[in-house]
């Protein structure tokens, strides 16, 4: 699950540095930035161990 949260960690920091160029120069598509800051922070999320620290139940 480290892959997936390191997936996650990788496209939300792509995504915030898109988003930010877009701000300061707007370009076709750049709404997409914010899709990948919030399935980044999900993967992010979902990658993580849970309380128990381990995986599964």
């Amino acid at each position: 699950m480290d892959s997936v949260r390191i997936a996650g960690s990788v496209l939300s920091v792509l995504s915030l540095l898109a988003y930010a160029v877009g701000v300061v120069q707007p370009y076709p598509g750049r709404s997409f930035s914010v899709t990948g800051v919030m399935v980044g922070v999900t993967l992010a999320a979902v990658g993580s161990p849970g309380p128990s620290g381990g995986e599964g139940a």
